[in-house]
Formats: C-alpha cells, sequence, structure tokens
C-alpha cells in the first residue's frame, strides 16, 4: 500500500503551517525576485501569487532595495 499523503519538512511546517509559508513567501522574495530584480535593473516591482500574498520591491536613494511584504491567511 502507498501513502500518498506528503510528510511535513521541517518542525514550522508540522506545527505552524502557515507561518511555514509565510516564511516561504519571504524566502522566494528575498532570493529568487531579488535576483531578478537587481539583475534587470529594475526600478519597481510588484509580486502576487494568487493566494493573498504580495510584495513590493523598489529601489531607494542610496541604490538599496526596499522590499514590502503582505500575506493573508485563512483560517
Amino acid at each position: 500500500m502507498s501513502d500518498n499523503k506528503t510528510a511535513p519538512q521541517t518542525m514550522e511546517e508540522e506545527y505552524n503551517p502557515d507561518g511555514a509559508k509565510r516564511l516561504e513567501w519571504a524566502k522566494f522574495v528575498e532570493t529568487t525576485v531579488l535576483d531578478f530584480f537587481g539583475g534587470h535593473k529594475l526600478e519597481k516591482m510588484t509580486i502576487e501569487d494568487g493566494n493573498g500574498n504580495k510584495a513590493k520591491l523598489g529601489k531607494t536613494k542610496d541604490n538599496g532595495i526596499k522590499i514590502e511584504y503582505s500575506s493573508t491567511v485563512l483560517m
């Protein structure tokens, strides 16, 4: 018999699945999206995953990058 359930990979996924999803979103934005933003020399970018998670990236006056997050958790 095969069990189709996927086992959680971390304690966070086991005990706080919504928190784990927010951490995954933040990790994605701070790695993949940030690399894309910087690599293409963009000034502003807004992304949304369709599940209520959003991020806005923008260049600051001192050539830094500002990231704003918002996320939605359904209970």
